[in-house]
């Protein structure tokens, strides 16, 4: 897969997926669910303040007739009743509204409707970059923040159920870090090195995994051929960047987000649907790429 063109060609191909929104009343929100129903993406029942709800829609030109509307005022009884719906089976994915991200995260992790799994929870980010053939997944950009190897032997595998489900059968996995070699002092090279050597002895399975590899080696073959790490089981051909701490991958994030020509969507993982948390700062395009990569991942999760 090298496009948000292909991941939505595959969208087609699933049967229509139907998103739960926890306090609809946003208009960015709204925009994007339109436009995810108009391309044929997911249809949506829309949960929270229903007066709210009609008002914004109308004040910037978006037809919700077509929606199903749940009236529900309180935000933390709308994300509740939303999320109900998706642990209930009458919804596929949950999509976070006009709440707070811990009120949000609160009714994920709710033991009576959430949608735990008992699984770490994790995000993941899919990049479409200019100048590149294919697509990135980076984990994790936006939840864990200094993940042990157990975490990221999670990220790992929630990430891969992902990439599985976008069609990629047997990802490359870079564990990644300043240098491509162990250094006992640098902690990010020695557990990016036992995760290698999980992948090796089967405990980690469904990719390969090389690490600890630098930057450049995981995403540049030019670089590797350089570099004389051709024999490396990665050669600049990553699929999923797994990154040491929170901070290199949100600042990645946002380097790529502010200074390249990108495409992306992001969603939370380890859950019992796909949950798309998306901040109110993305675009629209980002919205509705999120919500196509959660319908794939949903329809696989069906199968």
């Amino acid at each position: 897969m090298n496009s948000f063109e292909a991941l939505l060609d595959k969208v087609k191909s699933c049967s229509m997926k139907k998103l739960a929104v926890a306090v609809a009343q946003d208009d960015a929100v709204l925009e994007a669910v339109a436009a995810a129903k108009e391309r044929d993406i997911a249809d949506a029942i829309l949960v929270g303040d229903e007066d709210k709800i009609k008002e914004i829609a109308a004040s910037v030109n978006i037809d919700i007739s077509g929606f199903e509307i749940i009236d529900v005022k309180d935000t933390t009884e709308a994300a509740l009743t939303a999320v109900k719906l998706v642990h209930d089976g009458k919804a596929d994915m949950y999509m976070k509204g006009l709440i707070d991200t811990k009120g949000f995260l609160k009714s994920v992790l709710d033991k009576e409707v959430g949608l735990r799994t008992g699984k770490p929870l994790s995000h993941v980010a899919l990049f479409e970059i200019e100048g590149y053939d294919k697509m990135f997944f980076l984990t994790d950009v936006a939840f864990i923040p200094y993940p042990t190897l157990e975490d990221k032997v999670g990220i790992i595998n929630n990430t891969v159920e992902v990439v599985h489900a976008c069609g990629i059968a047997n990802p490359k996995v870079a564990p990644l870090a300043a240098v491509e070699v162990v250094n006992p002092k640098m902690p990010a090279t020695v557990e990016a090195d036992q995760l290698t050597k999980m992948n090796e002895a089967g405990e980690i399975t469904g990719c390969i995994i090389d690490g600890p590899l630098s930057m450049d080696l995981a995403i540049d073959p030019e670089a590797a051929r350089h570099k004389g790490a051709t024999g490396r089981k990665i050669v600049g051909d990553a699929d999923i960047l797994l990154f040491p701490d929170i901070h290199a991958g949100n600042i990645t994030y946002k380097t790529l987000v502010h200074t390249a020509n990108t495409k992306n969507g992001c969603i939370l993982t380890g859950t019992k649907a796909p949950v798309i948390l998306t901040s109110r700062s993305d675009t629209c395009e980002t919205k509705v790429n999120s919500i196509a990569l959660a319908a794939v991942v949903a329809e696989a999760m069906a199968e």
